[in-house]
């Protein structure tokens, strides 16, 4: 994978650090983390849904944790923290630690969590706050009897 050196942007720009050092950790190669699997949905204009592969560890067990764009599952699990009532011929069902982190985007929060049939679905909301969505503005006319004047635009058919 090619690297990508952002340094003479941050000579010419102000404000976006956060932006190359996400750039900077995206690019970097992952050291093979695919444990535990998850999903990723969109439900609709400004909701999302991401979906865990958790079986085998209790909502005590794992730790869910919000700050500013970040947003860290995690758990300590270890794999001999689970009941064993014999010996193992075949294990694939993981009880191991994990972290994951997913960079969220502005104004997306936690709306909830939970785990349901070994599936861990946490629920994000994006709610722009109000001086920051669109708003219409009126046109005004001058008019040199009275002063100001309300245009009123319609469409023609």
């Amino acid at each position: 994978m090619r690297q990508v050196d952002f340094s003479p942007l941050y000579r010419s720009t102000v404000g976006f650090d956060r932006l190359f050092n996400m750039f900077d950790s995206l690019t970097q190669p992952e050291s093979a983390q695919s444990y535990p699997p998850y999903n990723i949905e969109r439900l609709g204009e400004n909701s999302y849904r991401i979906s865990m592969a958790v079986a085998g560890f209790s909502s005590g067990e794992i730790e869910i944790e919000a700050h500013r764009n970040q947003l860290t599952i995690k758990s300590d699990k270890k794999a001999e923290d689970t009941e064993q009532t014999g010996d193992f011929l075949y294990r694939g069902i993981a009880a191991r630690a994990f972290e994951r982190c997913f960079h969220l985007a502005d104004h997306v929060e936690v709306a909830g969590a939970e785990l349901k049939n070994g599936l861990l679905h946490i629920a994000l909301k994006r709610e722009i706050p109000e001086e920051l969505k669109p708003r219409k503005i009126a046109i005004t006319a001058a008019n040199s009897n009275s002063g100001k004047k309300t245009l009123n635009i319609e469409a023609a058919e």
